[in-house]
């Protein structure tokens, strides 16, 4: 439903330079470009940079001996660890049951051995799973603080929507009006 009025068409739907023209006459909610402009920089340079941002801390405030439990955890959780130390066991074993033995079944030695390995992995493991946690504790607040900017900005949008379609009701009653008047 297309109508004239005042030499400007109008119809159920309006064209954005339409709008834009009038949010530029209403001082409350007028748009500024280079404002927006720098808001979207800057959300792209903070989504960009979070996690190196993260990094850069936690690497910060970590020693030299956190940096090595994060390395002895990784490769103990590791296909190669694992595959190394199979190797090391049968290699061990199989040298222990020949005639040259130093370790014989059941290889006293070899249990202590990986009794010391255990009592050595296991803290170092905690010790990193407990910096990962605490990494992954500011991740999530980061992700809530995010999570809750985006929600209010929706809210903003979804107001000003509201108000651009009571303006779009408005502008098309007045419309209809003129039209009803002029005929």
């Amino acid at each position: 439903m297309r109508e004239e009025a005042n030499g400007q068409e109008i119809s159920g739907e309006c064209t954005p330079e339409q709008l834009f023209q009038e949010l530029e006459q209403d001082q409350s909610a007028q748009l500024d470009m280079e404002q927006l402009d720098r808001i979207k920089v800057m959300v792209r340079e903070y989504q960009g940079s979070i996690k190196s941002h993260l990094t850069q801390q936690q690497n910060k405030k970590s020693s030299w001996a956190d940096r090595l439990a994060d390395r002895i955890a990784t490769f103990g959780g590791s296909w190669t660890f694992i595959v190394l130390f199979i190797t090391f066991l049968v290699v061990w074993m199989l040298v222990n049951l020949m005639s040259f033995a130093f370790d014989k079944p059941p290889f006293i030695l070899l249990n202590l051995i990986l009794s010391c390995l255990s009592a050595f992995q296991a803290p170092v493991i905690l010790m990193s799973q407990n910096r990962q946690a605490a990494r992954d504790k500011q991740e999530a607040i980061l992700d809530f603080a995010i999570n809750y900017r985006a929600e209010q900005e929706n809210t903003e949008l979804k107001v000003l929507l509201e108000r651009l379609d009571q303006r779009m009701e408005r502008l098309e009653q007045q419309a209809l009006n003129r039209h009803s008047t002029s005929e």
